[in-house]
């Protein structure tokens, strides 16, 4: 029976005290009243998670009074980790891009590897399909100097960072992916040189399902090269009410026989994986624990991808996970956590042939402990803390030799790495400011604590216009690899110095409900770059790793992105174009170098979403890539990188509780490669269905 409602009052909204990251009261983080008016604000807002939760890890409220409220919280307030102190995207002073939720559920990709293809500041060089081997480059960085993490968490392997992706998660467990492009030391200390990659899963829930909410989720699909994979994902939400517990479960296996074959007419690109990933949460009034569990292992022939005289080669990686992460929720908060990772590379330079080249076996183990702190006060947000990390290995070929040498293990290698940090942040309505610094000791060649600053601002000018510039400093430490790999006509140096980048960037944003455009200018200098050089002239010439080379680049980055829902009316959809250049120099000398900058000169994307009829949804994405360099073929002959470009297609009938989907990848069977003689796979079909169950 229909009532009418008296007396019902419309909630009022003041600009300063808007739920937006710059609005007065964004970094109270707590509850305002004014009267009769109750305005949450919060610093940021974990947009895009399925929860609805808010970063403090409560529930945010969908009454009938909050509900418009709720529809001003977009991609603006977004909390991102360009800095120590949590701040909302549209207060960063940095270039971060954000893969949303709904950017991974569109995509036509079979790993979260290949969904960084479509972020424009990223180089993607894959070895091989599926995830096999991917090593990911920030503004013509190598994968040895970005820093990839997992919900904040270091994941990097000292021993070489080809092992550096080896995730445990899922897609189904990704909430959004966060690409910090530019010097990340302060943020994240060593390894982060040139960037970062942040993998953030999904909150837990902590209370049960209501309604049609579903906790079960599975996967299956199949395709080209015998390709075939399931995965499905529990999510166990407390059985009672008010406990704040929450668990879930996701594993997933995949296989292929692949698409490459070796002389002998065997295929080796073949894969097999499996992963299994945990997650837990506690919640309580005063703090929250999260903790973290996971498993990667997979095996895959690796036909040429060390070297192109042997096709017949073989890899074979186990990655364990564990970690632990806390947070107070007082004015004064402390984010500790402790991790540990353990990994094993098998390496068979002939398959299945021990007898004939032994195989190279490596574990690395690494423990660490981070405390992270902020609070707020008059002038802003200041932050400060500390990291410990240990980096240990036991190897047939990297380390010193072990006083106790077991199974296959008879040289090793430990370090460890002691950090500080300090930042401060100067949040006003229209002006932020970040500014602080690193101090950073490794016990590795008795290296002396070292300091690296960097200072990010930006302006807000009006509504829609955001200008920022920034200058920032890092380092990386070298890999085990690069100390100590001296075999096959290599000598490796165990003395080797940290690389260290300053780089000078600027930009500008315009943001509207329309368009969101932006563009940056930036500037590297890279002092002490760790290369591989040989000298012709000496009587027994090998290749020997030295801190030899500067590198200074200049690049630029822009994009663009409509949207049609606004513009045309068109439900769900959106059309975005991106472009980044890049522009690299280094230090001529008479010396044989095997660094060759083998860097993405140009790379253009563009990707178009449409809601075209009922549940029925299609995406394209196209890809341009120029890559400078060259390599020897397997006839000995000195092949340049040649420019390519991929088409993408996703066509879906998304309903309610299932998803029924076909894919092609590489639409028109283009040539590519990204690693001298190890070209990509042709046309891929893959066809799919996902199911949400009830509880």
């Amino acid at each position: 029976m229909y009532k009418p409602l008296f007396n019902q009052r419309k909630a009022l909204r003041f600009r300063q005290f808007s739920r937006k990251g710059y609005a007065l009261f964004a970094c109270l983080g707590r509850v305002v009243t004014i009267g009769v008016l109750s305005v949450a604000t919060q610093q940021t807002a974990i947009a895009a998670s399925d929860d609805n939760r808010v970063a403090d890890g409560s529930a945010v409220s969908t009454s009938a009074d909050t509900q418009s409220t709720d529809k001003e919280v977009t991609l603006d307030d977004l909390e991102v980790t360009g800095s120590r102190a949590p701040l909302a995207l549209g207060q960063a002073a940095r270039m971060v891009t954000v893969l949303s939720r709904e950017d991974i559920q569109a995509a036509p990709v079979q790993s979260i590897n290949d969904l960084l293809k479509y972020a424009v500041g990223v180089d993607v060089r894959q070895r091989g399909a599926l995830g096999a081997q991917t090593d990911i480059g920030i503004r013509g960085s190598s994968s040895e100097q970005i820093a990839i993490l997992l919900n904040g968490i270091n994941i990097c392997d000292p021993q070489t960072g080809h092992n550096s992706f080896d995730l445990p998660c899922d897609l189904s467990d990704i909430v959004r992916i966060e690409v910090l492009e530019g010097p990340a030391g302060r943020v994240y200390g060593t390894s982060s040189l040139v960037g970062a990659v942040n993998i953030v899963t999904k909150s837990q829930p902590l209370t049960p399902p209501q309604g049609r909410e579903s906790n079960v989720l599975a996967r299956l699909e199949g395709g080209s090269f015998g390709y075939l994979s399931a995965a499905g994902r529990v999510s166990l939400p407390s059985l009672w009410e008010g406990s704040g517990v929450g668990t879930s479960l996701s594993a997933s296996y995949t296989r292929s026989d692949g698409y490459q074959r070796a002389k002998s007419g065997a295929l080796n690109s073949d894969y097999r994986g499996g992963k299994a990933f945990w997650q837990g949460a506690y919640d309580a009034a005063d703090f929250r624990v999260n903790g973290y569990a996971g498993l990667s292992v997979k095996g895959f022939g690796s036909n040429t991808f060390y070297s192109a005289k042997y096709d017949e080669q073989y890899e074979r990686t186990l990655k364990w996970y564990t970690a632990l992460q806390g947070e107070t929720k007082g004015r004064l908060h402390f984010q500790p956590s402790v991790y540990w990772n353990r990994s094993y590379d098998r390496f068979e330079l002939i398959r299945g042939m021990a007898d004939k080249v032994p195989f190279n076996h490596h574990r690395t183990d690494v423990f660490g402990i981070n405390l992270n702190s902020y609070f707020d006060w008059l002038l802003g947000r200041t932050a400060f803390g500390a990291e410990f990390r240990n980096e240990d290995i036991v190897s047939t070929n990297l380390g010193e030799p072990l006083h106790r040498p077991h199974d296959h293990y008879r040289v090793g290698l430990n370090r460890s790495n002691l950090s500080f940090h300090l930042e401060h942040n100067v949040l006003l309505r229209r002006f932020t400011l970040s500014a602080g610094l690193v101090a950073v000791k490794n016990t590795w060649n008795e290296m002396p604590f070292t300091v690296y600053p960097g200072v990010d601002a930006s302006y807000r000018i009006g509504n829609d216009w955001k200008v920022y510039a920034s200058y920032n400093t890092s380092l990386r430490m070298p890999s085990f690899t690069e100390l100590y790999y001296s075999v096959g006509g290599h000598k490796a140096d165990k003395h080797l110095k940290p690389e260290e980048l300053h780089a000078v960037e600027g930009g500008v944003k315009w943001m509207t409900p329309v368009v969101t455009a932006q563009a940056a200018v930036y500037y590297h200098h890279l002092r002490n770059m760790i290369d591989w050089v040989l000298d012709p002239t000496a009587a027994n010439p090998v290749w020997e790793s030295v801190n030899h080379t500067k590198v200074n680049g200049v690049g630029v980055e822009t994009s663009v992105r409509l949207n049609l829902e606004q513009l045309m009316g068109w439900r769900q959809s959106s059309f975005s174009v991106a472009y980044n250049y890049i522009d690299q120099s280094k230090r001529e000398t008479p010396l044989l170098t095997q660094s060759k900058l083998e860097y993405l000169r140009h790379k253009f994307v563009a990707q178009l979403q449409l809601h075209l009829v009922s549940c029925l949804d299609w995406g394209v994405k196209y890809r341009l890539q120029k890559r400078t360099g060259s390599y020897t073929t397997t006839e000995g002959g000195v092949e340049p990188y040649h420019t390519y470009d991929v088409v993408d297609t996703r066509l879906a009938w998304n309903a309610n509780r299932y998803s029924v989907y076909a894919e092609l990848n590489n639409l028109f069977g283009s040539h590519s490669i990204d690693y001298g003689n190890v070209p990509q796979p042709g046309t891929w079909f893959i066809v799919g269905l996902t199911l949400s169950l009830f509880p």
